[in-house]
């Protein structure tokens, strides 16, 4: 089972090599001058703002996610504050193992929907996978000790799978974080993602979850009663009750999956919001993100772009004011604005290749830097209408 298990995986990944991409890569679209911010004007691009995703009623699922440290939890927590006035109850669930939501509204958070203070219609969640793998094998090893012969040879199987074969214990304790955010009641549910890499390993467990099941399906007349004789070898009864008890439940689990699967590449239902900073490494991770989610064809439309040194203004007009009153100024003074334009002139640039990649397809919205911590319901409330009231690219 585990020789055919990573076969199915090795399969898998050629075919995700040799899909053909949707959408053109960075160096393909990257042309010999890029235009900065001072080139672009509200007229020339879609909406800069989340308003888009407030304003579709139907979506059920909006995933949060970016490179480390670029501002994924602030920005989910403003958009679920900017959702619950809007939509019946909103739930915002946290599946980075380094959980921030209690730290951003301020108040404990736990593995259960917490309702947060100051809303009636607003609740959190904090999700450890890991421990959620544990609590399910405990629940198998006690529904081995509990049950029939059968079934006690069945979770005996289970639980030994579960904790043998690399990556499984991710992917089964994937189905079960989306088995318990379905049963819950809630009109719409943002997820606070970990970090780029675990979140594209997280959405491609449905993908790779289906594929494999399917396979086992299709080959259970092949492999005859082995099943059913490998589940009786830990206890259970005749192999040929087991084996359909075992593929019982393993059909159970891949219609889980497979209507999982079917929501995450319907725009409709889901979508992708994508998180930077105006700094190289953020913005090409991004890139890489979105090549990615359009391979598991999963909608994302959206880019946020934190931490803006002025948005409103164009790093030429400063150097202009600071140029005619450079000399009026101290010396201190003249070190500090010489390293905030050079910080300034720097944002400009991955800003305007920001736009000039993704200008035409997505709603790119800039959230200003400011001089306080965006921590407490007030804050939020208040940072969160930048997302939805968007900041002009000109002057005012």
């Amino acid at each position: 089972t585990l020789l055919t298990l990573l076969r199915l995986r090795e399969d898998f990944e050629d075919v995700q090599r040799n899909k053909q991409q949707t959408r053109p890569t960075l160096q393909q679209k990257k042309t010999h001058t890029h235009k900065t911010m001072a080139d672009f004007d509200d007229s020339d691009l879609p909406e800069p703002s989340l308003k888009n995703i407030i304003d579709q009623e139907s979506l059920q699922w909006v995933f949060v996610g970016g490179k480390g440290g670029v501002g994924k939890t602030t920005t989910s927590c403003c958009l679920g504050v900017q959702l619950a006035k809007y939509r019946k109850k909103v739930l915002i669930v946290s599946t980075d193992p380094a959980h921030n939501l209690s730290d951003a509204f301020c108040q404990k958070i736990g593995r259960e929907p917490t309702p947060i203070n100051g809303f009636d219609n607003l609740s959190a969640m904090e999700i450890d996978a890991n421990d959620d793998m544990e609590r399910m094998q405990q629940q198998m090893i006690e529904s081995a000790n509990g049950s029939s012969e059968e079934e006690s040879g069945i979770s005996a199987l289970m639980a030994e799978l579960t904790s043998s074969i690399p990556g499984i214990d991710e992917a089964m304790s994937f189905s079960e974080l989306m088995k318990q955010v379905q049963s819950l009641d809630y009109d719409v549910v943002v997820f606070d993602t970990a970090p780029t890499g675990h979140t594209l390993r997280l959405l491609s467990f449905p993908t790779i979850l289906e594929k494999a099941l399917g396979k086992l399906m299709e080959l259970k007349d092949r492999f005859g009663g082995l099943i059913g004789q490998a589940s009786a070898m830990f206890g259970g009864g005749n192999p040929g009750q087991m084996q359909d008890m075992m593929l019982g439940r393993l059909e159970e689990t891949r219609a889980v999956i497979n209507k999982v699967n079917d929501a995450f590449q319907n725009p409709d239902l889901t979508t992708f919001v994508c998180v930077c900073i105006p700094e190289f490494l953020s913005i090409y991770e991004t890139e890489r993100l979105v090549q990615e989610l359009s391979k598991f064809g999963i909608d994302s439309h959206n880019i946020v772009v934190n931490q803006v040194l002025f948005p409103e203004k164009d790093a030429e007009e400063l150097g202009e004011w600071l140029d005619a009153n450079k000399d009026s100024l101290p010396k201190e003074a003249q070190e500090i604005c010489s390293k905030m334009m050079a910080r300034k002139k720097m944002q400009d640039k991955y800003i305007g290749q920001c736009f000039d990649l993704y200008g035409d397809d997505f709603n790119v919205t800039l959230m200003p830097l400011l001089d306080f911590e965006v921590r407490g319901t007030d804050k939020l409330k208040e940072f969160s209408e930048h997302l939805v009231d968007p900041i002009g690219l000109e002057s005012s």
